[in-house]
């Protein structure tokens, strides 16, 4: 699989790491940044880079996930949910990370490298990647209102004051 990867200066040593890690595993990592450690550098541009290629690989028929990180993940799954398409999760448990894929079909995974040991990291990204989305109805139904949401500004049916 295809695994974008984008961080700032708080996750940039993990960074390198990760992207062994994933190639060690049998994955293809593509890395958006950055390409050097700068402490004042921005996390924006990066996860949104890696955000917008993990949705044209999807829709190109490639199988991509992205995995963002930065000091606690907020501002990085925020910066990757900008791009239609996206819907990145928060995971700070194996749980979290099973349960985004699992009922939510998430296709980005933000995680805090300030707030996880190496290995407790690896291990959430791990169970992230290797958890399929179930396929259940109630969970798709609520998925394609995100997207209509997200596309119309209205969820059929429903009223969004």
């Amino acid at each position: 699989m295809r695994i974008h990867v984008a961080t700032d200066h708080a996750g940039f040593e993990m960074s390198q790491r990760l992207v062994e890690h994933l190639r060690q595993q049998g994955h293809e990592p593509v890395d958006h940044g950055p390409s050097a450690y700068d402490a004042e550098d921005d996390y924006p541009s990066f996860c949104i880079n890696a955000a917008r290629a993990v949705v044209a690989d999807q829709r190109a028929g490639v199988e991509a996930l992205g995995v963002v990180f930065g000091g606690s993940g907020n501002g990085e799954q925020m910066a990757a949910n900008k791009v239609e398409g996206v819907r990145a999760a928060l995971a700070w448990s194996l749980a979290t990370a099973q349960l985004a894929r699992e009922h939510n079909d998430a296709n980005v995974v933000a995680v805090g490298a300030r707030q996880h040991e190496e290995q407790e990291m690896l291990a959430i990204i791990d169970a992230f990647l290797g958890t399929p989305f179930s396929g259940a109805r109630r969970h798709a139904r609520r998925i394609a209102q995100l997207g209509e949401y997200e596309t119309t500004g209205a969820i059929a049916g429903h009223e969004i004051l």
